[in-house]
């Protein structure tokens, strides 16, 4: 994303781009990022399972510890000028690895899950609030052959070109691509790159990433259920039933039902 808002600041007025986005952009944002998501991973693994058992975090039994390593982890990196998201995620592996087996994983793990859904609840209310007053209004027709590229031809292609080198069928592969990850972390770049960039007619932008994030939730939506469905018959596991795998069924398929 750096690199795109240097190229566009570059195209627009002209200033040098390569220098800075070298030293500040890769080595200084993505160097810090990780020393820091480092330190408050160890700070925050210390203070959860090293002190003493009367006063670690982990004996609180509160998951919100996580939301809370998540928020200064991401809020003291950005206060220098680093790769904050980096940083969050440096800080859950180093966290997590203060301790692998601790049963406390698991509560953090149970009370982010639930804070991420009623997040992501209230991000599609005030999505659909936009809709309805006019957040598509400014889309054209080349608008929306580009949004369907975007959702069943770049997205899934851009997902099959990531999971190069993962052992797994194709069928899982071409599945996980296809639906991919949420995209509402979309407005968040769109802003950010808006906020960082001169760039006119932003509502246009603004349109054609809700009509994306629209599609996304229709399509996906009404098709993961037989997706999932499917993709379950073809590892020889019946969706309707529980239980072990047919007999002789033998490979990944049946090591992936054993799992479940």
């Amino acid at each position: 994303m750096n690199l795109a808002i240097a190229l566009s600041v570059y195209a627009v007025n002209g200033e040098p781009w390569l220098e800075k986005w070298i030293l500040h952009s890769v080595l200084w944002e993505v160097g810090a990022g990780i020393v820091g998501g480092w330190l408050v991973g160890r700070i925050f693994g210390w203070l959860t399972f090293r002190v003493p058992a009367d006063t670690k975090l982990a004996q609180t039994g509160d998951g919100l510890i996580a939301i809370a390593a998540t928020f200064v982890s991401y809020g003291l990196t950005e206060i220098i000028e680093c790769y904050g998201f980096l940083a969050v995620f440096v800080t859950a592996l180093t966290l997590r690895h203060a301790h692998r087996e601790h049963d406390f994983h698991r509560e953090m793990h149970d009370v982010t899950e639930q804070v991420e859904r009623l997040a992501m609840m209230i991000l599609l209310l005030l999505f659909g609030g936009a809709l309805v007053t006019g957040l598509l209004a400014p889309l054209r027709f080349a608008d929306i052959v580009a949004a369907v590229l975007i959702l069943i031809v770049i997205r899934p292609l851009g997902g099959l070109i990531g999971l190069i080198g993962l052992d797994a069928a194709w069928r899982e592969k071409l599945t996980i691509s296809f639906f991919g990850i949420r995209g509402v972390g979309s407005f968040y770049y769109l802003a950010y790159g808006l906020n960082h960039m001169p760039v006119e007619d932003g509502e246009r932008l603004w349109a054609i990433v809700g009509l994306v994030v629209l599609l996304s939730v229709l399509l996906h939506g009404l098709t993961v259920t037989p997706v999932m469905r499917l993709l379950d018959r073809s590892r020889g596991r019946d969706p309707d039933a529980t239980g072990v795998p047919p007999p002789g069924l033998q490979g990944p398929a049946s090591e992936a039902i054993s799992e479940n």
